[in-house]
């Protein structure tokens, strides 16, 4: 239960701005900047802590950005780890998933490599509340509509 305080301190949000930005590599080109700069958010300030957040990431791995933007000019944002999508291609070492999924499976890969996407993707806030065996059957299930088949051991 929100309390009168907790009203009246509350900012008032002017927009929230959804990107996907390479790790380590976020400049106020675009897509950051036309994003940002519609809004009248500091750039400099926003590459300097983006970059500073993914430094432990590899190079150009995609990270989901949800930038929650005040009226004051002022904005805080989260970073989401890759999608499971980008995980499950890596770890196929694919560059597509197939075209017909059910029909033909264009590479495999064993329930280690679920378990390990899993840990990973655990670390999420957005997925800490889901228990190990849930995210693996929705890594399964992704994996299953893009064409990967899934093996005991390979």
């Amino acid at each position: 239960m929100t309390t009168l305080k907790d009203v009246a301190t509350r900012k008032p949000v002017l927009a929230t701005i959804r990107l996907i930005v390479p790790a380590g590599a976020a400049r106020p080109a675009p897509p950051v900047g036309p994003a940002l700069g519609f809004y009248r958010l500091n750039l400099m300030a926003f590459c300097k802590d983006f970059n500073a957040r993914t430094q432990k990431y590899k190079a150009e791995t995609p990270m989901q950005v949800t930038l929650t933007a005040y009226k004051d000019s002022t904005f805080e944002f989260v970073v989401k780890s890759p999608s499971v999508s980008w995980f499950l291609k890596k770890a196929a070492g694919i560059e597509t998933a197939s075209s017909r999924p059910g029909h033909n499976m264009v590479s495999s890969l064993s329930l280690r490599h679920v378990y390990e996407i899993a840990k990973l993707k655990q670390a999420d806030p957005f997925c800490k509340h889901m228990s190990l065996e849930a995210l693996c059957k929705s890594i399964i299930g992704t994996a299953n509509s893009m064409g990967i088949e899934i093996v005991k051991d390979l």
